[in-house]
């Protein structure tokens, strides 16, 4: 009975060999798997963290370090010298007094050999080079109020440059020095930069030259200038840096490292760049005009915010409230008014209130736009003539009378107005409108505040005391009411609520 034949033993128990095949057809493939999976994971892991090495190496010569003179007569600059220029360049830089220096600086001493010694006051900071024959980008802050700039290229070469241009609002220069022959960046497209994407920075932070640090893309189109959305990163930026590319993993230049987030003066993992197309149109025409060429139409604009696009029916939290228009300005002939809110330019959607000096200021001036704007609960299209911009001039301020409030004109949301005089209307340039005369309840939580001009309200425009108190009367209790106030040279909405 136990010599069983091996043919018996398999009759006994039918399923014994396919299973010990099917354990080792099993095993053969996951080792077969195994083999080829493995590699491509090790692949991908090498891939998330990228060698800068190769890119360093090949754009580090693009880089140069800046720095600046500027002459002072009569008084010895700095501190005695002894406070490193890429320190003395980040107090200058954000408006910060200079930590344990004296109120006066020692009076000078006279003679020829310490003249230049007297009248020095150094910055430091970073540029790279945008042609073989010598121009240079850089931050406009960098260059600013230098009499002599001395670019250091990394074969150790210094060269006197001389400013080309600098435009304060983007935050962008072009300097140029006498060589040929020299490395230059390559440009990107900003388009295709993706937040989270690698990206590193070379520059000279605190005169230290050629310096390489890298992190990524935290953020695209944040909005913190006038002109200008800038890229968000968290690569390590810090005095000496400004003017400096950012750049891609192909070595193209997508940014100059402009600005800092911090309360400490050091990094703080935010850090700002100015994406580089916009940064080479305003560079192409400093180096064909010397300066910047924009477009202007004379509004003072803020933003739209949640609660007011609600209250007035605009749907959406976009666009640029106008809240004051220059006399005589391209608006104000177009027929622009105060509590506007542009929507569009050129069939661009201005989404943020950021947007539209951007749009404007990119519009050739002399020719025509079209703005879409939003008021009263409709939308009109005004063709503006663009004029050229030009500084700012002080607004004046048309403060009105004291107007006779009407007895007993208190509304049911806490207002009391009176009618405006035929002077203080031309004062205001208003053709209508009620003065705030005392303010409670609700209207009061809102912020309004004596002495308000009343515009409209609920979209409907007010033309005296006694149409307001109509158009009071029939606000419901239950909603908020949008109400359209001048106060000084500005207007904006406030929202209303009920009381609860």
């Amino acid at each position: 009975m136990n010599d069983l034949p091996l043919a018996h033993a398999f009759k006994t128990r039918p399923s014994a060999l396919p299973r010990v095949l099917q354990r080792v057809l099993a095993s053969s493939v996951l080792l077969i798997a195994a083999a080829v999976w493995w590699p491509q994971v090790a692949q991908a892991q090498t891939v998330t963290l990228p060698d800068f090495s190769e890119i360093a190496e090949r754009m580090s010569p693009t880089v140069v370090n800046i720095r600046t003179v500027e002459r002072r007569g009569g008084t010895a600059a700095g501190s005695g010298g002894d406070v490193d220029p890429s320190i003395e360049e980040f107090f200058r830089r954000f408006g910060i007094p200079m930590p344990n220096r004296p109120d006066r600086s020692p009076a000078p001493r006279s003679g020829p050999d310490n003249e230049d010694e007297q009248q020095r006051q150094r910055g430091v900071g970073s540029g790279f080079i945008l042609t073989a024959d010598g121009f240079i980008m850089t931050n406009a802050h960098v260059v600013d109020g230098a009499d002599e700039v001395i670019v250091t290229l990394t074969d150790k070469r210094e060269l006197k440059a001389r400013i080309i241009g600098a435009d304060r609002r983007t935050d962008v220069a072009v300097v140029k020095i006498d060589a040929s022959g020299l490395p230059f960046v390559k440009i990107g497209d900003v388009n295709r930069l993706k937040v989270g994407e690698w990206v590193m920075a070379i520059g000279s932070p605190f005169g230290l030259e050629n310096t390489v640090t890298a992190g990524i893309v935290s953020a695209k189109q944040r909005d913190t200038g006038d002109y200008l959305n800038f890229i968000q990163t968290d690569v390590a930026i810090n005095p000496g840096n400004s003017g400096g590319p950012l750049l891609n993993l192909r070595g193209e230049v997508i940014g100059i490292n402009s600005q800092i987030y911090s309360r400490s003066g050091g990094f703080q993992g935010i850090s700002f760049a100015i994406p580089i197309d916009d940064a080479m149109r305003v560079a192409d025409q400093l180096r064909t005009v010397g300066r910047v060429i924009r477009g202007r139409i004379g509004v003072t604009i803020a933003p739209v915010t949640k609660e007011v696009a609600e209250s007035i029916g605009l749907g959406k939290a976009a666009g640029a409230l106008v809240q004051s228009v220059e006399k005589d300005g391209p608006a104000d002939k177009a027929g622009v008014e105060a509590g506007d809110i542009i929507v569009k330019v050129d069939g661009k959607t201005v989404e943020r209130s950021g947007d539209l000096p951007r749009l404007v200021g990119a519009t050739k001036p002399g020719s025509k736009a079209t703005l879409q704007v939003f008021r009263r609960g409709n939308t009109r299209d005004i063709a503006v003539a663009v004029a050229e911009f030009e500084p700012d001039r002080p607004a004046r301020r048309a403060q009105a009378e004291p107007g006779s409030p009407t007895p007993g004109a208190k509304s049911a949301i806490g207002l009391t107005v009176s009618d405006l005089t035929d002077a203080q209307k031309r004062d205001l340039r208003l053709r209508g409108g009620v003065r705030v005369d005392a303010v409670e309840g609700a209207a009061a939580r809102a912020g309004l505040r004596e002495g308000d001009v009343i515009l409209s309200l609920d979209n409907t425009e007010v033309t005296d005391s006694k149409q307001f108190m109509t158009l009071a009367a029939k606000v419901e209790k239950a909603r908020a009411a949008s109400v359209l106030v001048r106060r000084g040279e500005w207007t904006n909405y406030f929202v209303i609520r009920p009381t609860r």
